[in-house]
């Protein structure tokens, strides 16, 4: 491993009237850091698909042939963020996170300014590709310094907090992508200012972050927040090989294989109900193109109260236990999506709201299991563990989303997609029932 990525050595400790004023700053710029950081990854994840329209006008590619070139960034990550996430467990993540970043925003720039770069669908494809893994790079950077940095009774929060950073990447990527165009009169703007920006940020990041508490002359967060979990013990302050990380702590884990299967049908209904949201109201409940468009669009923003009123939840009336809350959130999504399939389409503000909800609920235990993936090894393992949920989310989740639901309406109209994604909304809470007696044995606080 490169010397710039092995993580940050132990300091000598500071002196004890030093220690508090400094972890309290320290937190909050950390926590910035990681903010921006991994907002500014939505960046170079989204901007691509701001081109798609100038692609087909100006170079004649369809839109089966730019939705193939796109879906190399979703396999890739899927894959990354399990993968990268073990490298980043044993990463400064203070350099791991901007790395990423930056080598995400030099395939748009590239992209952007190379006529090469957009000549075949299959360079583009392996540009997005890299672009995808790369991109994997940045949640378990994220996620390593959370858990250095936040103890188990405060990290649902700060966790529910720092998860807008999806909300607010998603929302600036299409202005900038606007400002670039105007700014520079070309539509390949769209690609390589949003990346140039990023890159930016990305420099601010590594001012920002620092890997651990101890590299700055300060105890472990359980120490100073005297919140130590049941398994905790001084070894696990040590770095892991990644040997240990995989076999000790992640693939004997029956824990995370019970969460990272309910995160594949928790993904199942998030992407199940908002990629055909569009298509199903126009269809089903005869709203306009324009109805369903701004329908769509709220559901994203709904997500907002909801993630951070259920971090809230697992910290203060859980004492950090998530399956409890994750539970609670996917019963009401159950009754929400049934709500919004059987509603008619002449009681729009009805279909509305239950649209709503879903949104105001699903995001809740997707953030919520990646946080338990955390709570559920020793700090060296989290990437890995929090990976290898998300590879079941994209890799399963999306599938199924995507093309089975696809091919569900298809033969079997929309009535058979909704049994779908009810029978997982009930997968999902038994899954993550099975974790329920036993995160609360293994996370009980001494």
């Amino acid at each position: 491993m490169l010397h710039l990525f092995k993580p940050a050595a132990h300091k000598p400790q500071l002196p004890a009237d030093r220690i508090d004023p400094e972890y309290k700053k320290l937190r909050l710029q950390v926590f910035i850091g990681i903010f921006i950081g991994y907002a500014a990854y939505y960046f170079v994840r989204k901007n691509f698909s701001f081109a798609v329209k100038d692609l087909q006008d100006a170079l004649g590619y369809s839109k089966a042939e730019l939705g193939f070139a796109m879906s190399a960034i979703s396999i890739a990550y899927g894959l990354s963020k399990f993968l990268m996430g073990n490298v980043s467990d044993r990463s400064n993540a203070r350099y791991f996170l901007a790395t990423g970043l930056i080598l995400s925003s030099l395939t748009m720039v590239f992209m952007g300014f190379s006529p090469f770069a957009t000549s075949s669908i299959a360079i583009m494809f392996v540009l997005l590709f890299i672009n995808g893994w790369v991109q994997g790079m940045g949640w378990p950077a994220c996620g390593r310094v959370v858990v250095h940095w936040y103890s188990i009774k405060e990290r649902g929060t700060t966790m529910s907090i720092w998860n807008l950073a999806h909300n607010v990447g998603g929302f600036l990527v299409g202005p900038l992508t606007i400002l670039g165009v105007e700014l520079f009169m070309g539509w390949e703007a769209r690609l390589y200012f949003p990346g140039l920006i990023a890159i930016v940020v990305a420099l601010i990041s590594i001012l920002l972050v620092r890997d651990t508490p101890q590299s700055c002359g300060l105890p472990p967060i359980e120490e100073y927040h005297n919140d130590y979990p049941k398994t905790y013990d001084k070894s696990q302050e040590k770095e892991f090989s990644a040997k240990d990380i995989f076999f000790k702590y992640v693939f004997n884990n029956k824990m995370l294989w019970f969460i990272a299967i309910a995160n594949a049908f928790v993904y199942l209904v998030r992407n199940g109900i908002i990629n055909w949201a569009p298509t199903y109201l126009q269809e089903a409940k005869h709203f306009t193109a324009s109805e369903a468009t701004w329908s769509a669009s709220v559901y994203e923003l709904a997500a907002i109260p909801g993630t951070i009123l259920c971090g809230i939840m697992s910290d203060k009336l859980f004492k950090g236990r998530r399956a409890p809350v994750t539970i609670i959130y996917m019963v009401l999504t159950f009754a929400a999506v049934f709500v919004y399939w059987v509603t008619p389409g002449t009681t729009a503000w009805l279909v509305n709201l239950s649209l709503w909800t879903i949104g105001f609920l699903i995001y809740g235990p997707v953030m919520l299991i990646g946080v338990q993936a955390l709570d559920l090894v020793p700090k060296k393992a989290a990437g890995t563990a929090a990976g290898l949920t998300g590879l079941f989310g994209y890799f399963i989740g999306d599938l199924l989303a995507n093309a089975a639901l696809g091919a569900m309406v298809d033969h079997s109209g929309w009535n058979a997609s909704f049994e779908a994604v009810l029978f997982a909304c009930v997968m999902a809470v038994l899954f993550t029932a099975f974790t329920w007696k036993r995160e609360k044995d293994l996370l009980q606080l001494r």
